[in-house]
């Protein structure tokens, strides 16, 4: 029996072949569906996709033929490889010199026919071959090879796709690597930042303090400029840590808690350093999705109406309801507050909007921004709507998983 010939480009065949990472992967239907349909269309009991490897002949899928791999040394379709566009037919391998003493030949199941078609990427490369083969001589219509051939090409397309998608799978994968290295980076760079920051603020502070009485008007104003810059600078950074604390709650996973004493925990947590009239729904329900997620997005929403208040005591309501497809949640803070066109800009994160808020300094968008992002990643929107010119309310809903 004649042994396989190694090709010329054999070592770049099989570089080329290892981007494909196809080799010992599991049954997949698609390829399967190939083979049964290439037995149909031929009348045959047997066919294979087979990929060769540098000593084997390995089977990606197969009808009819109880095989896994075979040695290259013996394996007929390591030949038809050979030409990347010829279909090597042989009807009757018993008279064949080359192969009629093949163990698939002599032995069960008695191979006397094959059919194979060249497995060919766009490189001229063979990979592998899709073939039939019948115990009984046989002879194939153009009709079969030209639609054995189609269906080679559909096998190839298949091996392309498998290609890309890993190729995109690494990419992304890569992306989130340094997208989390970006973020830690901006964490530690905006968390030094509040320590000089601080010490800014107390300094001006006691500059004031100690000499009030012999400040003049003039320095008077540039320590007024110095306060004012230092709290615009903290807000920034407060911004992109809460943005950065939200990208983080993305990434947990789905849980199932209650939402009435989740809001209650919430409610204490904004109100830890200051006094705000917070209300929340009476009923409670047991909802299912990413709870880190959702805290983060109420803490934000709260933190903005409360700071966009001009009462002495604010108020905020927060509202929440389901339906079979949605839950719905909403935040409404009382005079004042973000304007419904600075929300179509959220998704810029340093909008700074003309109006001030009762500290004096314009709203950085950030927070806003993650909020927007974080919602539309659980397949939600979120809007703004203001109230009889005296409330604000921000409204999301958030995709349940049916």
């Amino acid at each position: 029996m004649q042994k396989s010939i190694a090709l010329k480009n054999e070592q770049n065949r099989l570089a080329v072949l290892r981007e494909y990472n196809i080799l010992d992967t599991g049954s997949e239907k698609e390829y399967e569906d190939l083979t049964i349909l290439a037995n149909e269309i031929c009348q045959t009991p047997f066919s294979l996709i087979s990929i060769i490897d540098e000593k084997r002949e390995w089977i990606k899928a197969g009808a009819g033929l109880p095989v896994s791999e075979l040695p290259r040394k013996i394996s007929i379709c390591a030949n038809t490889i050979n030409s990347p566009t010829t279909p090597l037919v042989i009807s009757d391998l018993r008279r064949d010199k080359h192969f009629r003493d093949h163990p698939l030949v002599k032995a069960e199941p008695f191979i006397v026919f094959y059919a194979g078609i060249p497995l060919t990427n766009r490189e001229g490369y063979t990979l592998g071959t899709i073939c039939v083969m019948d115990t009984r001589t046989r002879t194939l219509s153009d009709v079969q090879i030209g639609s054995l051939k189609i269906l080679s090409g559909q096998v190839m397309n298949l091996l392309e796709l498998r290609k890309a998608r890993m190729k995109s799978e690494l990419i992304s994968r890569e992306l989130e690597a340094n997208q989390e290295e970006l973020q830690n980076f901006t964490y530690v760079i905006s968390h030094d930042i509040k320590s000089p920051l601080s010490s800014i603020v107390l300094s001006s502070e006691m500059l004031r303090e100690n000499f009030g009485d012999s400040i003049d008007e003039g320095n008077d104003q540039l320590l007024n400029v110095l306060n004012r810059s230092a709290f615009k600078i903290r807000n920034l950074v407060d911004g992109v840590l809460t943005y950065y604390r939200s990208e983080r709650a993305m990434r947990e996973k789905e849980e199932i808690f209650h939402i009435k004493p989740f809001l209650l925990s919430l409610v204490e947590m904004v109100n830890i350093n200051q006094t705000a009239e917070i209300s929340i729904p009476d009923e409670d329900a047991k909802i299912k999705m990413n709870k880190a997620a959702l805290e983060q997005i109420l803490i934000i929403l709260v933190q903005s109406a409360l700071k966009n208040s001009k009462q002495e005591m604010p108020k905020v309501l927060i509202g929440f309801s389901q339906d079979n497809l949605n839950y719905y949640f909403s935040v409404s803070g009382n005079q004042g507050g973000t304007s419904g066109d600075e929300l179509q800009d959220i998704a810029e994160l340093f909008k700074n909007p003309a109006s001030a808020d009762k500290f004096g300094t314009n709203n950085l968008l950030i927070g806003l921004s993650a909020v927007k992002k974080a919602v539309e990643k659980m397949q939600g929107r979120i809007e703004m709507k203001p109230e009889d010119g005296h409330r604000f309310t921000f409204s999301f809903n958030i995709k349940k998983e049916l």
